[in-house]
């Protein structure tokens, strides 16, 4: 019976056909819409509308419900009439919608968004292409491709590429050979593994880019970070070459290349967002909670380094000849630790927060027991900078808990101990009444200034400093440092460094050096104080306070210390996270 409710003759097509099949893109008409409201069919499991009536005529429909035809080899075969689909293998075809249906798929031509009778079907409007989804066609439903299972594994996130970063981090905890700091150290290792790494990975990246267009990735390494690290490079071949002995030099010139440039951009390569960055500052909390437990033990066991004739002083498995080691590691934790109880990762759990601030306050035992006061003054300030970052509020909370704390501890129950208490008041009297060591300090700060004086452009070149100190430094320098304990016997070390990277600089490398390194940091420093202003209360707050508060407690400790020992090769670490902070234009929230 057609729309109107005639009779169809008897010698029409239709009525010998049997019921005929709607036009493509038509729906059910008024009459079937209304039959299908009326049965008392339930909602269908697999989301769609339940179907009654057949379709006849031109667009008309029959009350009676009409059965599901199985697909037959030569329905499979045989085209559909005009108006129709091509039916998939394994599809069930219904009379009454004419659509083509993937095997465990209800979806119907009039369910379609591109029906014209009534809305979509719930659940039908899945995207195209995605996995287990339908893509739409103008008769019909035919099934979206499956991802391939290494497609479906590559959206995975993968911490392979900062594999290398986590593994040079972690390896810092090998004590030294026998050779001392000087030598080769496993980390050291690590980070040449790393920088190859990096370098293979961005060919193959510049390889796939130019055999075909992609999704379009942002090189990290962006002009500003190509300067920022290419400059130095070229200030420290041009001191090298201009040297008084250029051959000397050469090792120095490759040392400053490995920490200033080739790590830093080894870690910008590395790092992709968020995740990777928190990923390498817990490596570096893990680091120094080993440290540090290692130099509480020695300072409680007596088997630590010798001070003040005692074997008291915690060095952590770097030993007695790179006593900053230790002091540098537990420094670079308590700052993180710090930073993520400042700003915890966004959707990190709620008791991250309190654990941190736990962790911070466990560092500064091991830092205390250092007895470097560099590292303290460092942490003190960098401290109170994150927390101005935070808020002057914050910062003056916190700063009033921690006071308190402090008088109630050391007043009240006479926490610490007199070496303790008398390394505090040294830091009163470096001008009056100033001890040995900062005799010696002076005495070389001296020294190198009259290098540079003698050489302002150049410097006397890398590694130069040892062999014309006698020739700058005053009568009061001592001939070495009183080295023993944690199983070193007693020896006396040279000075062999001013026990300052800006002096340093400038008295090897002249202006030269000294204007590409201080101006390449400064640039870091300046850059992640903005980029951290624009995401003070965003996602990735917390990687903008550790990225800042490792910078900032490096740069005042370049005051009171210069690069040497396994250590240094952290610090490249940390100058590499500030440098993706800084100059990464992928450092967003973590995808």
């Amino acid at each position: 019976m057609s729309v109107t409710g005639q009779a169809e003759p008897e010698g029409s097509p239709q009525s010998k056909a049997g019921p005929s099949l709607p036009e493509a893109g038509k729906g059910p008409s008024r009459a079937g819409r209304t039959a299908q409201a009326g049965s008392g069919s339930g909602p269908r499991t697999d989301g769609t509308r339940p179907r009654t009536g057949g379709t006849g005529g031109t667009g008309g429909t029959s009350g009676a419900a009409q059965p599901a035809r199985a697909a037959t080899p030569h329905d499979a075969a045989a085209p559909r009439a005009a108006g129709g689909t091509a039916k998939a293998p394994g599809a069930t075809v219904r009379e009454a919608d004419n659509a083509t249906e993937p095997p465990g798929s209800a979806v119907s031509e009039a369910d379609s968004p591109t029906s014209a009778a009534g809305p979509p079907a719930p659940g039908a409007d899945r995207a195209a292409g995605a996995p287990g989804g339908v893509v739409r066609e103008a008769g019909g439903v035919v099934p979206a491709p499956r991802a391939a299972p290494g497609e479906a594994a590559g959206r995975r996130f993968s911490y392979g590429p900062v594999v290398p970063v986590v593994a040079t981090v972690l390896l810092l905890c090998v004590p030294p050979g026998p050779e001392g700091p000087g030598g080769s150290t496993p980390a050291d290792l690590a980070s040449g593994v790393l920088v190859v790494w990096c370098v293979l990975a961005l060919l193959r990246r510049r390889r796939s880019t130019a055999a075909g267009p992609g999704r379009a990735v942002p090189s990290p390494l962006t002009p500003l970070a190509a300067l920022v690290l290419g400059g130095p490079a070229v200030a420290f071949a041009v001191a090298t070459v201009a040297s008084h002995d250029p051959a000397a030099s050469l090792p120095g010139f490759v040392r400053y290349l490995q920490l200033f440039v080739l790590v830093p951009g080894a870690v910008l390569l590395s790092l992709r967002d968020a995740r990777d960055a928190r990923l390498v500052s817990a490596a570096i909390v893990v680091l120094a909670l080993a440290e540090g437990a290692v130099g509480v033990v020695q300072a409680t066991t007596r088997t630590g380094a010798s001070y003040m004739g005692q074997d008291i002083r915690a060095v952590g498995t770097f030993g007695a000849l790179d006593v900053m080691g230790m002091a540098t590691v537990v420094s670079y934790g308590l700052m993180i630790a710090f930073a993520f109880a400042l700003a915890p990762p966004a959707g990190a759990h709620r008791r991250l927060r309190p654990c941190a601030l736990v962790c911070a306050a466990v560092f500064v035992v091991p830092l205390a027991l250092s007895y470097s006061r560099g590292a303290w003054i460092a942490t003190v300030l960098a401290c109170v900078l994150l927390l101005l970052l935070r808020g002057v509020r914050t910062a003056v909370a916190v700063l009033a808990a921690l006071t308190a704390a402090g008088v109630v501890l050391v007043g009240g129950f006479g926490v610490g101990s007199a070496q303790l208490g008398e390394r505090l008041h040294s830091i009163t009297e470096v001008s009056d009444s100033p001890d040995q060591s900062v005799t010696d300090r002076y005495s070389l700060w001296s020294a190198a200034w009259d290098m540079w004086r003698q050489d302002p452009a150049t410097g006397v070149g890398p590694k130069g400093f040892p062999a014309h100190r006698d020739a700058h430094a005053p009568l009061a320098l001592s001939s070495g440092s009183d080295t023993a304990g944690a199983g070193v016997s007693f020896q006396r070390e040279p000075l062999l460094s001013p026990h300052n990277m800006y002096l340093l600089v400038l008295s090897e490398q002249g202006l030269i050096g000294a204007v590409a390194f201080v101006g390449s940091w400064g640039v870091l420093l300046v850059c992640g104080l903005r980029r951290f202003g624009a995401a003070r209360h965003g996602r990735t707050a917390d990687c903008g306070l550790v990225a800042v508060g490792l910078l900032v407690w490096q740069v005042i400790n370049f005051f009171y210390g210069d690069i040497g020992g396994p250590s240094t090769v952290l610090t490249a670490l940390a100058a590499g996270l500030a440098t993706w902070w800084a100059l990464s234009p992928a450092n967003g929230p973590a995808r």
